[in-house]
Order: C-alpha cells, then sequence, then structure tokens
C-alpha cells in the first residue's frame, strides 16, 4: 500500500482552502494543498472580491443606529433562500440556521483576532422584494472589509505560510487533479488521496488565463481530502446547461465574466464520478449589472456595478422595470423580468450626480483606497468633487457607457450600442418626465421614489450612498449617462452535498468516509446554504465557516 503523504490533501488554495489549512495547521497536522494555478494566485477569486462580509448586530451597526438581531436575520435568510426541497434542502437548511447564528455570534471575533478590520459604514445591499418576511435585508448588513479582498486573504494567508515554514504546509501549484482516490467496496469505499497532471510551470501574473499542457502525472496519499476548488463561474457551458430555464428565463446568449478562467467547476464532476451527491445544481448568483472591463485581466472579464438606487432602469425595449426590480434590491426578480422580453441586457439612465454618489464597482482593484488602506487617499476619493477614479475611468473608456448634454444624443448613442431593438426617444422621454414629475411633493406614489426616501433615513446612506433626489432632465446634475448592462456570471449557489461537518455526503444519504468539501464547491455549506437567494457579504463568508468546519473535523479524526 502507497504510504500516507499528509494527514489531508487540500484541493484548492482559495479562501475556503486556506481557511480550512489554518485550522488544520493549528492542531499541528500536516497538510498538502494542491492548485491547477502557480502560487501567483494563492486565495483565487476571493482576492479580486470587494471584501463584504454579512454579520448581524454587530458594533459597527450599532454605532450607526442599525438595531438587528440573530431572529430578524434568521426571518431574512429563510426568506431570501425559500427552501423548497424535501431532501436536497435538508442540509441546506440547518447549514444555513448554523451560518447565521455564527455570523451574529462568533464570526466578527474569528476574523478580527486574525487582524481584519471594517470600514465605518455598512452596506445595505440585496434591499428585497418588498415584504417583510420575504427575500431581502430588512437592515445594512454589509461589513465592508478594510482591505477589500486581499484582506481576507491575507489574515488566513500569512498563518498558512508560516506554517509551510514549519513544515506543515507542502504546496504543490500547477497540480490539476483528475481523479479521487476511493479504496474499499463500491459505494462504501473511503477517500485517500487524489490523481492528476502536472500542468507546465508559468509565472503568469494572478488571474490571467494559463496554459493545461499537461507535463507528467501525481499522487498524493492522505487522511482525507478536502475539495475547495469553487464554483462553475466561467465554464459558460456548465452554466448554461444548468441554467434553470423554468424560473428565469433562457439562458443568456451573451454572458461576460465576473470571475477568471480557472473557475471552471472541474472538481463538481470529478467528486460526482467518485460517489459524492451534487444537489441543487440549477441554482445560481448571476449579476445584472454587469459592465466589461475596459482594462481586462481574465478572458470576458466583467465588473458588477454596485448601484444605489435611484438609477432608472429600463429593459432592452426602453420600458421602465417594475417594482421591485430596482437597483440594489432584488437580483432574481430583475433577471427574470430581463430575459423575459427575449433580450439579455438592459439599461441604466442617470446623471452626474447619481454616478458620483451611488456607483461603486465591485472587485478589491477598483477600489484602489480602500484595498491600499490609505485613509488619506479614500476620503479624498469618497468626498471629492467627481466620480471616484476607477468610475470615471469605466465612464470615459468603457464599451457599455454613453455621455451625452441632451437626451435625444444619449437615446442615439444607447441605440449605436445597442444588442437587440431601436429605442424610440418619445417613449424614452415620456418614461422619464413621468418619473421626473414625481419630484413635485416631498412624498410620491412612485414606489423607487418612494425606495430612495426610505434610503435616506439610514444616516449610511444619506451621507455616503444615495444621491438626493433630483430630476433627470435638470442640466445642473449632468451630463447624462447610459449604461449598457449585462449579464454577469459569478457564484454557484449548489454543490457538492455536506453535513455540518462539512463530510460529503452520498446519494444513498450516508457520509462519505474521508471526503470533505468547502467553499462554493459546496454551495457554501451543504449544498446549496442560499437557497434560491443570497444576502450579500455571505460568499466569503460561507467560505470562512465552512472552510472552518471543514479544518476542524479533520483537525479531529
Amino acid at each position: 500500500m502507497t504510504e500516507q503523504q499528509a494527514d489531508a490533501v487540500v484541493v484548492g488554495a482559495g479562501l475556503a482552502g486556506l481557511v480550512a489549512t489554518h485550522e488544520l495547521t493549528k492542531a499541528g497536522r500536516k497538510v498538502i494543498v494542491v492548485d491547477q494555478e502557480n502560487r501567483n494566485n494563492l486565495g483565487a477569486q476571493a482576492f479580486w472580491s470587494l471584501g463584504g462580509l454579512f454579520l448581524v448586530d454587530s458594533p459597527e451597526q450599532r454605532r450607526l443606529g442599525i438595531h438587528d438581531s440573530a431572529e430578524l436575520a434568521l426571518q431574512d435568510w429563510m426568506g431570501s433562500a425559500g427552501f423548497d426541497r424535501d431532501d436536497e434542502d435538508f442540509w441546506p437548511r440547518q447549514w444555513a440556521r448554523a451560518y447565521v447564528e455564527f455570523a451574529a455570534t462568533e464570526k466578527r471575533q474569528y476574523v478580527h483576532d486574525l487582524g481584519l478590520r471594517f470600514t465605518p459604514v455598512v452596506g445595505w445591499a440585496e434591499r428585497g422584494g418588498g415584504f417583510a418576511d420575504g427575500h431581502g435585508n430588512s437592515v445594512p448588513r454589509f461589513h465592508l472589509t478594510w482591505g477589500t479582498g486581499p484582506e481576507v486573504v491575507r489574515i488566513f494567508a500569512e498563518p498558512v505560510l508560516e506554517a509551510e515554514k514549519r513544515g506543515l504546509v507542502e504546496f504543490r501549484f500547477r497540480h490539476q487533479v483528475d481523479e479521487l482516490i476511493v479504496e474499499g467496496e463500491n459505494g462504501t469505499g473511503a477517500a485517500v488521496g487524489v490523481r492528476g497532471s502536472l500542468l507546465a510551470p508559468t509565472d503568469l501574473d494572478r488571474g490571467k488565463a494559463s496554459s493545461r499542457e499537461v507535463i507528467g502525472d501525481f499522487e498524493i496519499r492522505a487522511g482525507a481530502v478536502i475539495v475547495t476548488s469553487g464554483g462553475i463561474g466561467h465554464n459558460h457551458d456548465l452554466i448554461r446547461q444548468n441554467w434553470p430555464t423554468e424560473r428565469l428565463g433562457p439562458a443568456p446568449t451573451t454572458m461576460i465574466s465576473g470571475v477568471p478562467a480557472h473557475v471552471d467547476g472541474r472538481m463538481l464532476g470529478i467528486a460526482e464520478d467518485a460517489g459524492a451527491n451534487i444537489v441543487n445544481r440549477d441554482r445560481m448568483w448571476h449579476y445584472t449589472e454587469g459592465i466589461n472591463n475596459w482594462d481586462p485581466i481574465w478572458p470576458d472579464h466583467a465588473i458588477r456595478i454596485i448601484p444605489g438606487p435611484s438609477s432608472l432602469w429600463l429593459d432592452a425595449n426602453g420600458n421602465r422595470l417594475s417594482p421591485p426590480n430596482f437597483p440594489g434590491f432584488d437580483t432574481n426578480s430583475t433577471m427574470r423580468e430581463i430575459l423575459a422580453t427575449g433580450h439579455d441586457y438592459s439599461w441604466f439612465i442617470l446623471t452626474q450626480s447619481i454616478i458620483e454618489k451611488e456607483f461603486a464597482l465591485s472587485g478589491s482593484e477598483q477600489n484602489p483606497d480602500i484595498t491600499n488602506k490609505d485613509l488619506k487617499f479614500a476620503a479624498k476619493s469618497r468626498f471629492a468633487k467627481g466620480a471616484p477614479g476607477p468610475v470615471d475611468a469605466f465612464k470615459n473608456k468603457g464599451v457599455d457607457f454613453v455621455v451625452a448634454d441632451n437626451l435625444p444624443e444619449l437615446v442615439a448613442g444607447m441605440n449605436k450600442i445597442a444588442r437587440g431593438p431601436a429605442l424610440d426617444l418619445q417613449q424614452i422621454e415620456r418614461v422619464i418626465s413621468a418619473r421626473d414629475a414625481q419630484l413635485d411633493n416631498k412624498y410620491s406614489k412612485d414606489a423607487q421614489m418612494m425606495a430612495i426616501t426610505n434610503a435616506r433615513q439610514y444616516l449610511g446612506d444619506k451621507v455616503v450612498r444615495v444621491a438626493k433626489p433630483h430630476r433627470l432632465l435638470d442640466p445642473a446634475h449632468g451630463p447624462l449617462i447610459a449604461v449598457r448592462l449585462n449579464i454577469l456570471t459569478r457564484k454557484t449557489l449548489g454543490g457538492l452535498e455536506t453535513n455540518l461537518d462539512a463530510q460529503v455526503m452520498r446519494p444513498d444519504g450516508s457520509a462519505f468516509d474521508g471526503l470533505y468539501a468547502a467553499g462554493e464547491v459546496a454551495g457554501f455549506g451543504g449544498g446549496g446554504v442560499h437557497g434560491y437567494n443570497a444576502l450579500e457579504g455571505t460568499f466569503l463568508g460561507g467560505c470562512i465557516f465552512s472552510g472552518r468546519a471543514a479544518g476542524r473535523a479533520v483537525a479531529a479524526r
């Protein structure tokens, strides 16, 4: 029998893999981490993230007068998740309760002890579908990391790299796993290692698409295997294969990628071939506010606009989206309405005043002031006249942006980049004029204007996130801006089914001996902790929570 080389082999050097490895090395266990990319990609997709974490009843919330509780957060989570499958949602329901409890108790202290800090303003993401017990966050819960995604990666990477120096961790980069080694009777055997292909060395920068040239093979034996390989976000074929047409409408013809090329979903099929159970394949979380990156890092590189609530949202035909499909409210409902038109894009119309205050861009590289933890730069960038530098660069260079001094010029520019029907100037003018007329009084029957007024009751939104209501056609707030919004691929909400120890389950409901999974490959816990909808700030947190569970469970074996 081949000798065991480590206590655990971790497949994937992203955030969940680093967290699991950190927990294992704290317990003195020896770990081999394999990844198909090079060392420059340590931390994987988490490095590129904005770094938001979902916390409940935090000091940051309390300082802003936000009244939150574990009970309210659980109501929001369950109302958003909409769990409705007896078998597939058995473990996700339990993970959801455990995760909300974690977010309300240990989570902040756990990352704080490792050195993580947050900006003082808590964001109000995914505001929901309009019902108290339905989808959405009742209160702001999006805690932005001071340092964004790279900082979230750093607090786990540093202790793991220290453990590497002590000989407890061995990284094997450019190792592509092709098979899980399972020994024992078919259907009841144990995972004891991995086999795969050695890929040609590369010194490419982080995020760049790398070669898949095979130069050899490998085999690693270990006491347990933890799969932390991420989701399917750059595998458009697999996304289309799993797309929930009956629920969201036809899969988009044009998709742009919010994750690097290595997010390919390979390990899902490999684990399934070995006997693992996959659940909730049709649950995904893609964004409707995607724009093409004018300075791309990976193929089809997309950035998401994280909008405030004031932009006017029109479908490809120029019709206003119906409530509650406002910017930042209900992602899947908005997706469904956009795709129902038969087109896969939509439009924002806004003003310079709105873009200056309400446009944030996802991604650590799009927020250099916060990523670099530069307080002076952040104050200057966020409070100075004009849009933040990265936003202004997209406005001036992005292929999805149209800027004009008047509405006829704006609509003409929109028609030049439309992938579908020509927009009618008179119709657009009617829609905008009707909206603008609602500003004659402090009150309104327009649901979006009511939502803006409500948002500005929250101090954080009023100060840094939501523009003072104004007429879109008021030249004093110009120029006018239109943005073509594309479907941006991002997160896999289903995946490998796992119990609360992050141990992978078999189709018959039994635990798969020796096999564990964490992060996006496991639907961030259980095979789909979010159900149908995410509350945002829950993806990095899901990687942390499930990675911690996997590491601790394997360490205790």
